[in-house]
């Protein structure tokens, strides 16, 4: 499972945005707030007409993702409730229906007017049409007749709609990066039978996707191979592998748990811990996909923009150990993480050492080694191996250890990163 070569920006650009937004966003309850609660279609389906998102500006949230040093950007065209950002012609319950405005347009065009790549999110799940059958995340699943129910729906007619929706995306918005799909889980739970590639006839809606859409890029979330898998929630432990493969990966995440707007959870994560889950993720070869829920007027919340703007003041200094690296295939001292980028070798000190850090076997390889944030020179020795420590005197090293020596105050960013000038490509 590789990208393709017309998709080699995906591994190059690593960090991008995801943007959660939709009918859920003025519950501000989650963007699964539908099946938590319960709630019935025909009565969900009556907050429509109070979706107002008169501060939805996509020209202010592709610059914050550009300032954050973000390189593409994913907007929820539709999630799981059904409600579509785009004026489908194949069913009234969209926005522009409410608001007049075709919300996915408007993302597509400024989030090109920026110079970024543009990627959509689009649910294979919909809880609102009448053909989806009820499964375990239906909102519907404990009602009395249930299983009664999907005796008058037909998921045939339901797989045209979707293969026609993605259509409408797929022809109506230009070029498209990434098409984010999302989601299959084939296995049984509660008495139900979940859902798997064969529901969404899953083969032909790939092939569908990139005849229309060549060099495209797509996640695995059909239940079929395609050009990456997308961890979620959590971070890998090593770069992620199939079949004894290394694979593209992508790791998706949030700032506080939830993707769409949540007023009362704010279990965020600091901007220290969001850098140094994207560097975790860079020298893993991965990319990191982080999200923001608008609210429910469609702005920015403060504290995402908040966020944002942190990892973008680290990112304009140290971006270049992000952006078009990958791993570094060398081990990493404790307490740091490696990436490379051509001959530069960049080491990103996760813990504060206190005088010295040893690198093994890179004693001959390194040509210059200087701080990202101002370009200050780090000074660099090898110790004797056979150097006894004593007093005021370190003990030796390994042969071939580089040594670098390190200021007692710890340098004022989030994660402070050292670039090694290597005497290799």
């Amino acid at each position: 499972m590789t990208v393709s070569q017309q998709a080699g920006w995906f591994t190059h650009d690593r960090f991008g945005l995801f943007v959660h937004f939709g009918l859920y966003s003025p519950l501000a309850r989650h963007e699964w707030v539908m099946t938590r609660e319960q709630t019935p279609p025909e009565e969900y389906e009556q907050h429509a007409p109070f979706f107002d998102p008169d501060r939805f500006d996509p020209r202010a949230i592709a610059r914050a993702a550009k300032d954050a040093g973000m390189r593409y950007v994913v907007l929820t065209a539709k999630h799981h409730e059904g409600f579509a950002l785009w004026d489908t012609a194949l069913s009234e319950y969209n926005a522009t229906k409410v608001t007049g405005r075709d919300l996915v347009r408007e993302f597509v065009d400024a989030v090109r007017a920026e110079g970024l790549r543009v990627g959509l999110y689009f649910s294979l799940i919909d809880w609102h049409h009448p053909d989806f059958t009820i499964d375990y995340h239906h909102p519907l699943r404990n009602l009395p007749d249930a299983r009664e129910r999907n005796q008058h729906r037909d998921m045939a007619r339901y797989r045209e709609f979707l293969h026609g929706q993605v259509g409408e995306l797929l022809t109506g918005y230009g070029k498209l990066d990434y098409l984010f799909y999302d989601f299959t889980y084939s296995e049984p739970r509660d008495g139900w039978e979940g859902k798997g590639p064969q529901d969404w006839d899953a083969e032909r809606l790939l092939a569908m996707t990139r005849e229309l859409q060549p060099g495209i890029v797509v996640n695995d979330r059909l239940g079929i191979p395609a050009d990456l898998v997308t961890p979620e929630q959590y971070q890998p432990d090593a770069p992620m592998r199939r079949d004894g493969r290394d694979v593209v990966w992508e790791a998706c995440q949030t700032l506080n748990g939830s993707w769409g707007y949540d007023r009362d959870n704010l279990d965020f994560k600091s901007p220290d811990l969001l850098v140094r889950m994207l560097v975790d993720t860079v020298a893993k070869d991965g990319n990191m996909l982080l999200n923001v829920g608008p609210d429910g007027r469609g702005a920015l919340t403060p504290r995402d923009q908040e966020s944002l703007a942190a990892i973008g003041r680290w990112m304009e200094l140290h971006g270049r150990s992000v952006v078009g690296a990958g791993a570094a295939g060398l081990p990493a001292p404790p307490g740091t993480v490696l990436t490379r980028r051509g001959d530069r070798l960049y080491l990103h000190l996760l813990v504060w050492p206190f005088g010295h850090l040893h690198l093994p076997e890179l004693a001959h390889r390194v040509r210059f080694a200087r701080f990202l944030h101002d370009g200050s020179e780090v000074r660099r020795s090898q110790i004797d191996p056979g150097q006894q420590a004593w007093n005021t005197v370190p003990g030796g090293q390994p042969p071939g250890t580089l040594t670098l020596h390190l200021p007692t105050a710890r340098p004022a960013v989030e994660v402070p990163v050292i670039e090694l000038v290597l005497t290799d490509e």
